[in-house]
């Protein structure tokens, strides 16, 4: 009955569907949710756009891949600059300038290298074994104390020691006074939310939601010549080599009756007894310098946050971040194996490849994959 079976209508599953509709192709979406749209599910209430699985901001240095999404939406100039809070102290992130003079009261870069070559040399670290060790070795003890370790054993529910280097090279440090967290050309958030961009991809192509893949498998598995499938990889193969590990997340959403609750779009609590790892206001993603103002009596003097707490994987609960440690790594290997002989089925996505993407690189995945396939 259809070319392609899409499980997902997250933003890989509805750039296929939508590229391959352009070519002829007859596409049937399918999704467990009640809505379209994945992570970057947006939902308007009371005026604000509110980010309903996590933070979700648009950066690139791919021109190509910037105009691509910008045809779907016209995006704000939001500038992700998150404020750190550890007990007491507030620190701009990523690591600058403003950073290093809250810490140690330097004010050049040449007094910020110095004191962190000092603590560099001090932990005498040559070659890193673990986060823990990586993380020092890039930017001293007190950093990593104040500002990395409470945050990242939340976030992956390990002790620091347990976790591989690799995790912590995602943070940039600059010896500039310059908050923007991301290095990338193109940045913003969609004037009016992401759902509004996977709805125009879906248009004109059949949308089933609340259908679970697994539930009606047999049925779904013959209606289409071809599968593109965004779930998790090993749970398509019944995990016949066992189950790869995810780290989960759980969100706690409530409405204020202020204007203005944090003063900034987003705060991480850096130290571990604090149970979340950020709240979210939303409305700062669209409303401030730059962005955009309140319509009249729009939610004015309302406000609308996420408390963000990291939580173990289990099945039955959304898988967000894959855990690429050796062992996984070792086991996706093996689920890749069976997939590439697989003809019937392409796995795309976080979860179908088992790898951590930002929203730019999914978008180069899929396109590369439109090239080869249609």
């Amino acid at each position: 009955m259809y070319d392609y079976l899409i499980v997902g209508s997250g933003l890989f599953g509805s750039i296929f569907a939508y590229e391959a509709n352009k070519k002829g192709k007859k596409c049937l979406v399918i999704d467990k949710r009640p809505n379209v749209a994945g992570n970057i599910y947006t939902e308007n209430i009371d005026g604000i756009n509110v980010h309903k699985y996590g933070a979700h901001i648009f950066h690139t240095s791919n021109k190509e891949i910037w105009e691509y999404i910008n045809q779907f939406a016209e995006f704000n100039r939001y500038t992700n600059s998150p404020v750190a809070r550890y007990k007491d102290e507030l620190y701009n992130m990523p690591f600058n300038m403003n950073t290093f003079n809250k810490l140690w009261g330097v004010f050049t870069p040449e007094e910020a290298m110095k004191k962190i070559e000092e603590e560099k040399k001090e932990a005498g670290i040559t070659e890193p074994k673990n986060l823990e060790e990586q993380a020092i070795s890039l930017v001293g003890k007190t950093i990593y104390e104040k500002l990395v370790k409470g945050y990242t054993e939340k976030q992956w529910g390990k002790r620091a020691t347990e976790l591989p280097s690799f995790i912590i090279k995602r943070l940039p440090v600059r010896f500039i006074y310059d908050n923007n967290y991301f290095n990338d050309i193109y940045q913003g958030v969609p004037i009016g939310g992401y759902t509004k961009i996977i709805e125009k991809m879906l248009e004109g192509i059949e949308v089933r939601l609340n259908c679970d893949f697994f539930e009606h498998r047999e049925e779904l598995e013959n209606i289409a010549n071809k599968i593109i499938f965004t779930g998790p990889i090993d749970k398509y193969y019944n995990y016949q080599y066992g189950e790869l590990e995810y780290r989960s997340l759980r969100f706690e959403t409530e409405e204020l009756n202020i204007e203005n609750y944090q003063g900034n779009a987003v705060v991480n609590y850096t130290e571990y007894e604090v149970p979340y790892t950020r709240i979210i206001e939303h409305k700062h993603f669209e409303y401030g310098p730059g962005l955009g103002k309140l319509a009249e009596g729009q939610a004015a003097n309302k406000t609308i946050i996420t408390k963000e707490y990291p939580d173990k994987w289990e099945q039955g609960k959304e898988p967000y971040y894959t855990m690429n440690d050796e062992k996984n790594t070792t086991l996706y290997a093996k689920y890749k194996e069976l997939a590439d002989k697989d003809s019937k089925v392409i796995f795309g996505g976080r979860l179908g490849q088992y790898k951590y993407f930002d929203m730019d690189k999914v978008i180069l995945e899929v396109l590369n994959l439109v090239k080869e396939e249609l």
